[in-house]
């Protein structure tokens, strides 16, 4: 790689601080913030099988700041409160990992715009996402995948621009070669530039054995959601019995399979571990009293607003954090225990919170920097982050546009 590239790729002299070193600042400026903001709480009832702030309740208490070692505290604390969630990723993860060991194969613009919009297409839909939107869900109280007929409309809206998106840009390249946005990249042959963009191993029996295992494991998580209330662990079970069976249909002898369970749960370490640290500032604005406060003053600057303007509002506040934590697990445990109530206080359906955080969090990992798995496909594939942003901003905005216009219509719809 020249000089050249490599000043493209990372600008001298700066490296954006790392996600986990953001979080920590947060959760300190939340301790500072103890001692600031005005303590207080809102009432709370039982609606049914979850907790409901009562508007109007709010009410100032005695200030109650964060000590120097409790801000410390905060992250094993946070990490013990999250663990629930945590352990269903690191399984999730595992499994995964067994059932990525028996199969497949990759390879660049076009065709790593096909496998990674794709992926965000799916990501974006997130019906049945146990990452995201199972997370949001478990806080909100929602019952878990609840919604997913109205996402899956949504979703073929956003496969459906995504596919004439990338095929629009192929006709184009396939006509006139030299109007690649990586066509230098590929004559110094630093991108794998062919007219073949995909290269699939030879479809086994095996492999058609773990797809319909891993699909059948799919459909019965769905009947245990729907019919059983199955939630974290028994979904968390469920995918250990799938990566087991996956491995043994694949032909992995039973050391190999739990080589690639760990291997899986090494690959999602970065994601769970931020649950606790993203847990962590909620565990320091509840022991300051303060994390009331902030919602209602969030909520009074929301209250001249139209429902729909404010679920815009909650849409654009999820794409600025997730900038800062692009981790969709993390930015769930940092923004739903607000993002909720915020909900309850403007009488928006909760789902509607979710959806803005979904969609917040999803899109735009497809070209923020701090996307790590966005960064390691681009590093992967040898196409600079600067082409990419240039091929996919205008597929951005269009997803952008799409959820707004599904927040709204969640919105007046009361989708819930």
């Amino acid at each position: 790689m020249d000089k050249e590239e490599k000043t493209e790729q990372r600008p001298a002299g700066f490296r954006f601080p790392h996600t986990y070193a953001i979080l920590f600042s947060v959760v300190i400026i939340a301790a500072a913030l103890s001692y600031v903001i005005p303590a207080g709480e809102f009432e709370r009832v039982e609606v049914g099988d979850r907790t409901e702030v009562v508007p109007g309740s709010y009410t100032g208490v005695e200030q109650s700041p964060v000590s120097f070692f409790e801000l410390f505290k905060a992250i094993p604390t946070g990490l013990i409160d999250g663990a629930n969630i945590i352990f269903y990723i690191f399984l999730v993860g595992g499994a995964f990992g067994i059932v990525l060991a028996t199969a497949l194969g990759y390879d660049a613009m076009v065709g790593t715009a096909m496998v990674t919009l794709g992926a965000a297409s799916g990501f974006i839909g997130g019906m049945l996402n146990p990452f995201t939107v199972g997370i949001a869900q478990e806080i909100a109280e929602l019952t878990i995948f609840s919604g997913w007929q109205f996402r899956g409309v949504v979703y073929l809206f956003v496969l459906g621009i995504a596919i004439l998106y990338v095929m629009h840009y192929a006709k184009k390249v396939k006509r006139k070669p030299e109007s690649s946005l990586v066509y230098e990249e590929a004559q110094k042959g630093h991108v794998n530039f062919t007219d073949d963009v995909m290269n699939f191993d030879e479809l086994k029996k095996r492999h058609i054995m773990i797809l319909i295992t891993f699909a059948a494991g799919i459909i019965i998580n769905i009947y245990g959601i729907f019919q059983h209330g199955w939630f974290l662990t028994e979904l968390s079970a469920n995918f250990f019995v799938i990566g087991l069976i996956a491995g043994l249909v694949g032909g992995m002898k039973i050391n190999d399979i739990f080589d690639a369970f760990i291997d899986g749960m090494k690959l999602v370490v970065y994601g769970a571990i931020i649950v606790g640290f993203a847990r962590a500032i909620v565990v320091v604005l509840e022991s300051g009293v303060i994390i009331d406060s902030v919602i209602n003053g969030m909520s009074s600057v929301l209250d001249f607003l139209p429902p729909s303007i404010t679920a815009l509002g909650m849409l654009v506040i999820q794409v600025v954090i997730n900038f800062f934590i692009p981790s969709g697990s993390g930015q769930a445990m940092t923004t739903m225990p607000i993002m909720t109530p915020i909900a309850d206080l403007q009488e928006i359906p909760r789902q509607v919170a979710v959806l803005a955080y979904q969609y917040g969090d999803a899109i735009t990992n497809t070209i923020i920097p701090t996307s790590a798995s966005l960064m390691g496909v681009l590093a992967v594939s040898g196409i600079p982050y600067i082409k990419w942003v240039r091929f996919v901003w205008k597929l951005t905005l269009m997803w952008l546009i799409i959820a707004a216009a599904a927040l709204v219509a969640a919105t007046m719809l009361g989708i819930s």
